[in-house]
């Protein structure tokens, strides 16, 4: 009989914890891989920036430092 009405019929109460608790765990498991993600790209920029600023410097140390001259004493 519980063929005819399937879904009158509740589940049972662990089917339902286990689905929930499947979906927890999955959600969880897509948050961190989303999180890791965004870190990763974050360090990628980091390391973009850093670069740029590390030949920005060495272009500045090549100038010629006008300042310099009105500090002598």
């Amino acid at each position: 009989m519980s063929q005819d009405f399937p879904q009158i019929i509740p589940s049972p109460q662990s089917e339902v914890e286990e689905n929930l608790v499947a979906h927890q765990v999955t959600r969880e498991f897509y948050y961190e891989v989303q999180v890791r993600s965004e870190f990763q790209q974050y360090c990628q920029w980091y390391y973009a920036t850093a670069e740029h600023h590390r030949q920005e410097l060495e272009k500045m140390r090549g100038e010629l430092n006008i300042f310099a001259w009105f500090r002598r004493k």
